[in-house]
């Protein structure tokens, strides 16, 4: 590990908006973990996820197994890449939470891709299948609608990736 004080890394950004290529990345600094969300609900809930609400209710069990878990890597001195969407208020909430219980620092990355550029990029990840999860353009753009920015107000450490 290094003498760097542990930090949680979340990450804001559309569907195919290039977060878990940007959370690879972060994942190659020494003494750092990469948790990922699609991983894990794949590997647990794969046969019980067909909706969008589907999706809501397994990462809820998700969040409630991994954020102490992060709580103490952190507290451990290893830093975490929270490959998780940070899309909301909510799940921004509960990444906090995770940091302030450890004590740990924090960056929101923030991933700022245009909708086209995305869905281009959505389109070739369903044509080649590596994905855990297909994602219709209809379903891009349903959550889409529940994407909020993180404002000011909510005093984040914010990096911004174009």
């Amino acid at each position: 590990m290094t003498g760097t004080p542990p930090t949680l890394h979340m990450i804001f950004g559309k569907i195919a908006s290039g977060k878990s290529t940007l959370c690879v990345k972060l994942g190659t600094e020494a003494g750092t973990v990469v948790i990922s969300e699609d991983d894990w609900l794949n590997a647990l809930f794969a046969d019980d996820m067909a909706s969008i609400k589907d999706y809501g209710r397994c990462a809820r069990k998700l969040r409630g197994v991994v954020g102490p878990h992060v709580v103490s890597l952190l507290q451990a001195g290893v830093s975490v890449v929270l490959d998780f969407q940070a899309n909301t208020v909510d799940a921004r909430n509960w990444m906090r939470g995770i940091f302030e219980k450890a004590g740990a620092s924090h960056i929101l990355h923030v991933l700022d891709v245009p909708d086209d550029v995305c869905l281009e990029r959505l389109r070739m990840r369903n044509a080649e299948g590596g994905h855990a999860f297909a994602v219709t353009e209809d379903q891009f753009h349903q959550i889409l609608r529940h994407v909020v920015l993180p404002s000011a107000d909510e005093q984040f450490n914010v990096v911004l990736h174009g």
